[in-house]
């Protein structure tokens, strides 16, 4: 394969970070996903465009309450999915960095996930895990782009490749015990991604992950969606079922 210098460049990041994060290859397509968001929000909660985009994603919790986000999101997970072209603008956003890193030959997961995740609410954790713990294909990919500025306890967490190695050959070790337990035995070690709006994060879900309680002022917005070769080993997610 020959890649350019700015493509091998990925390629090196991506393996020794265990992620890359780079500017949105199609800024056109991230607008139209965030304005869709937005007015799908707008729709749902009987809103008037008054309020920026912005504004209105950031301090949304300002709008719905804890107990109804999970219904919140479900509806607007229904809605963008619905879109004729959502999967379409979001390939368009990564696609340079997916067929540099996977190729050109794609299956693309069938629904875009949201996570929404309020300040300081505990109801929308994801606790430290990977997912080819419960039997995803390693050769998956993960893009997470999200449509807020996310920073700090507003986004997510990775474990670099280093010290995966070391959690993963200590794993017996660890068996039984608690989720929380778990990251406290490597939150020194997690790296915080900082990906900004109009960047976009491509990360190897095989390396643990997750977030915590979201410490600051505003709300994250981020979807992730999973991309692999067609001719790679499928997991229990399989071809026209999930991708």
């Amino acid at each position: 394969m020959f890649l350019s210098e700015y493509e091998q460049q990925v390629t090196d990041e991506y393996i020794r970070n265990g992620y890359t994060i780079q500017k949105a290859a199609d800024l056109n397509s991230l607008d139209w996903i965030k304005e869709s968001i937005a007015n799908i929000v707008r729709n749902i909660l009987g809103l008037s465009k008054e309020k920026s985009s912005d504004i209105l994603l950031n301090q949304i919790h300002k709008k719905v309450s804890v107990s109804d986000l999970n219904s919140f999101r479900l509806k607007v997970i229904q809605s963008m999915n619905s879109l004729k072209d959502f999967r379409y603008h979001y390939y368009k956003v990564a696609k340079p960095y997916l067929e540099t890193l996977v190729g050109n030959e794609l299956s693309m997961q069938l629904r875009v996930n949201l996570s929404i995740q309020f300040p300081k609410d505990d109801s929308s954790l994801l606790p430290v895990h990977s997912d080819t713990w419960s039997g995803d294909s390693p050769y998956e990919i993960v893009v997470w782009l999200p449509i807020v500025d996310c920073y700090k306890t507003k986004s997510m967490y990775l474990l670099p490749p280093n010290s995966s190695k070391k959690l993963i050959s200590d794993f017996k070790n660890q068996s039984g015990i608690s989720s929380e337990d778990l990251f406290q035995s490597i939150s020194k070690d997690v790296q915080w991604l900082e990906v900004k709006y109009g960047e976009v994060l491509l990360f190897d879900q095989g390396y643990p992950h997750g977030n915590r309680v979201n410490e600051e002022s505003d709300t994250r917005w981020s979807m992730n969606c999973r991309f692999k070769s067609v001719f790679t080993p499928y997991g229990d997610k399989k071809l026209g079922e999930f991708f």
